[in-house]
């Protein structure tokens, strides 16, 4: 393949969650193993490790837990990516762990995924952990989620078993806000219906996971109604071939943008239209997500980082108070005294939480408004006041424009993620 195909190929971001040792490494070794997406030096290292621990198979999990403490407690503690690419597409996964106490990696992990694949041992059915990673997956409004029922070699491939699961997960999952579920039954020792066929599910007629994955629709996942164009640099080249040369450099947030078209800049309300946009050097006739590019406008008018391009009859909303639910992601809880920076598509300002609304409990999906000590991954609903207004969508309406994270201002860590509501 050539490099420009490779570059043009279409990425598929997906995450994977389950429970401890419901197998997502194996799985997605199995996936890089099957699909030949693997270095020989990797191979023989993994199958050095696999003779040495005295297995009498490869330890395809082995590929993936990278971290010493995983590699020898056979668990995944922090999110792992892989990149790999097929004829169709390109793919990164991001492995994030199974444990409670590592909600804040799934967060991370899934918070650009356009698919999340939520495994399911067939032995224990569905649990708790995975009513919180399908919740968090629907929170984070991933488009589409793939539910393997892992294990099936264990449970002798049994069709009662997995349609068992699926009227299980059917029932809950009536409750989240997700529009494309699909079940795949597997085994990712074995292989079966990862990336081969399995003659040991005959009565499975859905396609395999790397089929799925490789077809599956996503080029609708992005917001193409609303545009918004958040300004990251103003390029100012000091070059006499382009002494009048000013442009704006970003990624599109949201919508389509053309040259020609009218133009608003928020906040100041100033209006133009576009003259060029440009990926690099070569001029385009349109710009959509999540194309990074450089645009020029017909006027020379006042636009600056954390400014935003949007159509004049199609704004975002600018507000100083903002409502969104929010997981905390720091071992130092919630301060409500504290003031801490927000950051928000390419702007950034002071806040301060003026309320917790509720905690959620993640496990029964209740709201408890008693409770307001918000801790290490804790998910809960809130007020925020910044000190200047943000430019902002609905994170359900696109979630560009619709997270932020805010950063201790002492120490520089990120504290927490949300999702405007």
């Amino acid at each position: 393949m050539t490099q420009s195909g490779y570059l043009d190929m279409e990425l598929l971001r997906f995450t994977t969650a389950g429970s401890v040792d419901d197998g997502k490494s194996t799985l997605i070794g199995r996936l890089l193993y099957d699909s030949k997406s693997i270095f020989e030096d990797q191979l023989e290292a993994v199958k050095g490790s696999s003779q040495k621990k005295g297995l009498a198979h490869i330890d395809l999990s082995l590929l993936t837990d990278g971290l010493k403490d995983e590699r020898e407690q056979g668990i995944t503690i922090d999110v792992a990516y892989r990149y790999f690419a097929t004829p169709r597409r390109k793919f990164i996964i991001a492995d994030t762990p199974g444990h409670i106490q590592y909600t804040r990696n799934m967060v991370t992990g899934a918070s650009t995924a356009n698919l999340a694949l939520i495994l399911i041992d067939a032995r224990k059915g569905v649990i708790e952990q995975t009513y919180r990673h399908s919740y968090i997956a629907s929170l984070l409004q991933i488009p589409h989620i793939i539910v393997c029922v892992n294990k099936m070699d264990l449970v002798d491939y049994d069709q009662e078993r997995f349609n068992e699961i699926v009227k299980t997960y059917e029932a809950f999952a009536s409750k989240l806000d997700v529009q494309d579920i699909r079940f795949i039954p597997i085994s990712a020792l074995e292989g079966d219906n990862v990336v081969n066929r399995s003659t040991k599910t005959s009565w499975y007629e859905g396609s395999t996971l790397l089929h799925t994955l490789e077809n599956i629709h996503i080029g609708s996942d992005y917001n193409h109604l609303d545009a918004r164009f958040p300004i990251q640099t103003v390029i100012r080249p000091h070059r006499q071939e382009y002494h009048d040369f000013r442009g704006y450099a970003g990624r599109i947030d949201g919508g389509v943008f053309r040259p020609g078209e009218e133009i608003i800049v928020l906040p100041s309300g100033f209006k133009s239209k576009i003259k060029e946009i440009m990926v690099g050097e070569e001029k385009v006739s349109e710009a959509f997500p999540p194309m990074s590019v450089t645009m020029t406008l017909d006027d020379d008018i006042d636009v600056s980082r954390g400014d935003m391009l949007a159509k004049p009859n199609n704004q975002p909303d600018s507000t100083q108070d903002l409502e969104l639910m929010m997981c905390w992601l720091n071992n130092r809880g919630l301060n409500p005294s504290s003031k801490y920076i927000l950051r928000h598509t390419s702007n950034e300002m002071r806040t301060m939480v003026k309320e917790v609304i509720y905690k959620l409990n993640i496990n029964s999906l209740s709201k408890d408004e008693s409770d307001k000590n918000i801790g290490m991954n804790d998910i809960f609903r809130a007020k925020l006041r910044t000190t200047k207004a943000v430019l902002k969508d609905a994170y359900r309406k696109n979630r560009n424009t619709g997270s932020l994270i805010l950063v201790d201002e002492a120490t520089n860590e990120t504290v927490a993620a949300g999702m405007i509501v």
